[in-house]
């Protein structure tokens, strides 16, 4: 007797499931759905295009295999996009038990909702997973299947322009939809934060902003970092966590940094913000860039060629947003000009659009850089003392004068009041250590582009 196509489906992701991470599954096949089985053709269906073709791609082969392992008669699976297949579809039952399947039912007109601050432009189907952002968005969907219990508080860093921003209000905003309003969510910047901390202050009334921020159930604060030595906010903010923290309520924290690269923060609030779950987002690695720009072209429904696309993933390196930009550059230059864009002309809109990250800088400027960053002065980097405060920020100045500008290791060491060995030594211990050690390689990518940037 045949097995129920629902049931040998239901099989066959349970064996995918295994094989693949989890980010990727929850990403591109836990929504899929078999709606059709005959002489041998299988036919799944998928969200959108994007995951088509991408599921084609990646995963045809051990998706037939599999499927093969519960029926022999097998021969072919096809992909279709939820639509197509309009009279099988409505016949099926679809289940809503999981997060996923809430997301489209999020209101998609981009207008930030006063309530909460959230902006569903930011959701779960925009959002591309790859290995520069996994563990984020891994702990971002446990998150909002346990609202409060599960990894409290979270704490998300990464540099600008990788998706700390979309991560962050995609929980809210699906927590918002899949609790249906039982569960309050509240996004604000830490600006905004302030700003409202200086409003009380003025017209004493404190009580109104304890209620805003208290009388909720998820707390998402973006930027943290800029509230760090300002003592009434950063005050405000403590007694914020904690009275949400002790009420099992949800505080979702970004920053660009680590708690412990934030020199201005309050101990007290540092060691909050370490109790609970530290995830870093990364640069795309080049399958994740490709991915980015085929669900830009998705969303916008335009099309590239595939040269063109891969172009621009190979050069454009840095972050999601520069990506974008490029990307939309291009789009303008063929909406302009009427005509498909050349590779050359793609490769001009690149270099010109791209900031050269090669261009000299000085070597006092790198110093004054990497001090800021640490909160130490730029006397403290060349001074003799070996206080443990200054050792890691000495170290990596040294490293950032060779790595952009080649100094010479003698010039390095008279630099900063060592001799030359020391520089070696500093220079060779951050090469070893910056691809172990992520918290040390995301400093460096920050201090780079604070460099670059001004």
């Amino acid at each position: 007797m045949a097995m129920d196509p629902e049931r040998l489906w239901q099989l066959a992701l349970a064996e995918i499931e295994v094989q693949l991470s989890r980010a990727n599954f929850a990403t591109w096949l836990k929504n899929s759905r078999l709606v059709d089985k005959k002489e041998g053709v299988f036919v799944v269906s998928l969200p959108n295009n994007f995951a088509k073709e991408w599921v084609e791609n990646k995963y045809q082969k051990l998706l037939l295999g599999i499927v093969r392992g519960f029926d022999y008669s097998a021969k072919k699976i096809e992909f279709v996009v939820d639509g197509q297949n309009e009279a099988q579809l409505a016949s099926k039952k679809i289940s809503v038990a999981d997060l996923s399947r809430f997301e489209n039912r999020i209101d998609l007109d981009f207008r930030v909702d006063p309530e909460t601050n959230l902006n569903p432009r930011y959701s779960l189907r925009s959002f591309v997973v790859g290995a520069s952002n996994e563990l984020a968005y891994t702990a971002a969907t446990a998150i909002v299947r346990e609202v409060g219990t599960k990894y409290n508080p979270f704490f998300v860093y990464g540099g600008v322009g990788l998706g700390k921003t979309h991560l962050v209000q995609m929980i809210g905003n699906e927590i918002r939809a899949l609790y249906k309003g039982r569960v309050r969510p509240r996004y604000v910047s830490s600006e905004k934060f302030t700003s409202d901390i200086v409003w009380a202050i003025r017209n004493k009334r404190y009580e109104d902003v304890k209620k805003r921020y208290r009388d909720i159930d998820v707390l998402i604060i973006d930027d943290i970092q800029f509230i760090g030595g300002k003592e009434k906010t950063e005050e405000e903010f403590f007694h914020t966590f904690n009275a949400l923290y002790e009420n099992n309520k949800q505080i979702i924290i970004s920053s660009d940094r680590p708690p412990q690269s934030i020199p201005t923060l309050e101990e007290r609030l540092r060691s909050r913000f370490e109790g609970g779950l530290i995830a870093d987002i990364g640069y795309p690695e080049y399958e994740m860039r490709v991915a980015i720009i085929k669900a830009k072209l998705q969303d916008a429904k335009r099309e590239l060629r595939e040269e063109i696309i891969d172009l621009v993933a190979r050069k454009v390196k840095k972050n999601v947003r520069e990506i974008e930009g490029v990307l939309n550059k291009v789009l303008f230059y063929q909406d302009v000009r009427g005509v498909d864009v050349t590779e050359k002309t793609a490769s001009d809109i690149i270099e010109k659009s791209v900031k050269n990250f090669s261009r000299r800088v000085s070597d006092e400027h790198i110093l004054k850089t990497v001090a800021e960053f640490f909160g130490v002065s730029p006397g403290d980097l060349v001074t003799r003392g070996r206080k443990k405060e200054v050792v890691e920020p000495r170290q990596i100045a040294m490293y950032l004068l060779r790595d952009i500008l080649d100094m010479s290791y003698p010039y390095i060491g008279e630099k900063l009041g060592r001799d030359h060995t020391t520089a070696i030594h500093a220079v060779e211990k951050i090469n070893q250590e910056i691809n172990k050690n992520s918290s040390l390689n995301q400093k460096i990518i920050l201090i780079k582009e604070a460099i670059y940037k001004s």
